[in-house]
């Protein structure tokens, strides 16, 4: 017997451009919805985020997984019928747009829920509907200087550092997901849709909770956890320690042969250690200058002391932990090639071959979305014929 997938029957409406939004339906895909994926003639703008593989790069591979695409003009009157035709047969209705630009096209929430009432409706923005920032421009780079999540990451200058991914984004589409779902369990009891707002901004701080409260606790100089931590050189590339009992920092400097450092009355103690991080950290940096990576990962690993060699993504899927609990899965891809999918936690690995390991290209679906919403082939061909739908 086939298992049903748990969200299987619901119909989503995914009216999203770049990651935030397009990711969580993504992920409502995997958990067995239907997502129908509208976007422009020309694609979502995700697609050439990155190096561009026809209609794709990976972030529009990712994004998309599992969803049916129908390119539609919004500005033609057929396009825009269809997209009105499509959110109100809709359980969930996302789009990212600027505050105000789906209420002209009719597909706002207060539009929507006229003829769908039970809709949850979800909006990605930058800094949420309201407010004198909520029409401006927004990247992931912005919010991470907004919020001061480059303040707590800096490079040996003092110089706030960009994290290298679209992490903002990307963790948008985990609280869009589960503020989705809290809803759909909550119209299953209450039987009544909603509107949610889900901003970059507001995730941001939301994710770094401890940290605000931490700065504001500590009058913005919050002290050390513990000494010595971070990334250190070897003769051969990174290594990153975390040094936080007593009996790791015993087990350090026995394993670089320090051991004078254990009663070193500046470092004797974990207050110690803190106030003399500096010159601390600096012979320690000397010493691990002298191993590869891999000498001191092993001898570090045997002693008990919390470690791991930076790795490239390459080092990690090749990894035998990576490799024994199944963290990815090869998926042959009919543009881009072959290509690791890593398995969400909490869904199944992806399935080479499956329906939910696709990315749709630009109006993939169209005919057969439209023929499913009752159009007839000559619709069809007529709506293609002016250029109201891609495809």
């Amino acid at each position: 017997m086939e298992d049903t997938k748990e969200l299987a029957g619901l119909k989503i409406a995914d009216f999203s451009q770049g990651i935030a939004g397009p990711y969580s339906a993504m992920m409502l895909a995997q958990a067995g919805a239907s997502v129908t994926k509208v976007e422009p003639l020309g694609g979502d703008w995700s697609r050439t985020l990155g190096t561009a593989f026809g209609d794709y790069c990976s972030h529009a591979v990712i994004a998309n997984l599992g969803k049916k695409s129908i390119s539609l003009d919004l500005k033609s009157a057929d396009g825009l019928k269809i997209a009105r035709k499509i959110a109100q047969e809709a359980d969930v209705v996302i789009e990212s747009f600027r505050p105000g630009v789906m209420k002209k096209f009719g597909l706002d929430y207060s539009s929507v829920s006229k003829t769908n009432e039970n809709v949850i409706y979800l909006s990605v923005s930058g800094y949420g509907q309201e407010g004198p920032y909520n029409d401006r421009p927004v990247t992931d780079g912005a919010i991470q200087g907004f919020s001061g999540w480059m303040s707590i990451t800096r490079d040996e200058n003092g110089t706030p550092m960009k994290t290298g991914m679209v992490a903002i984004d990307f963790l948008t589409g985990l609280f869009a997901y589960q503020s989705i779902l809290k809803n759909l369990i909550g119209r299953g009891i209450h039987g009544k849709g909603k509107y949610i707002d889900c901003n970059l901004m507001q995730t941001a701080a939301a994710f770094q909770s401890a940290k605000i409260l931490e700065h504001h606790l500590e009058g913005g100089q919050p002290t050390v956890l513990y000494v010595p931590a971070g990334t250190m050189k070897t003769s051969d590339g990174f290594i990153g320690i975390a040094v936080m009992r007593e009996h790791h920092y015993t087990s350090l400097c026995t394993v670089i042969g320090r051991e004078d450092l254990i009663t070193h009355a500046d470092y004797d103690t974990r207050e110690k250690r803190v106030d003399n991080e500096k010159p601390l950290m600096n012979i320690l940096r000397a010493e691990f200058l002298k191993k590869t990576t891999a000498e001191w990962s092993s001898s570090l690993n045997d002693a008990g002391v919390i470690q791991s060699p930076v790795n490239t993504y390459a080092d990690y899927l090749e990894n035998e932990q990576t490799l024994a609990v199944e963290s990815y899965s090869w998926i042959d891809h009919d543009v881009v090639g072959k290509i690791p999918l890593p398995r969400i936690p909490g869904f199944d690995s992806f399935v080479n071959g499956d329906a939910l390991a696709h990315s749709p290209r630009i109006g993939e679906h169209s005919e057969e979305i439209l023929t499913g919403m009752g159009y007839s082939k000559n619709d069809i061909s007529s709506f293609k014929e002016t250029g109201a739908v891609g495809g």
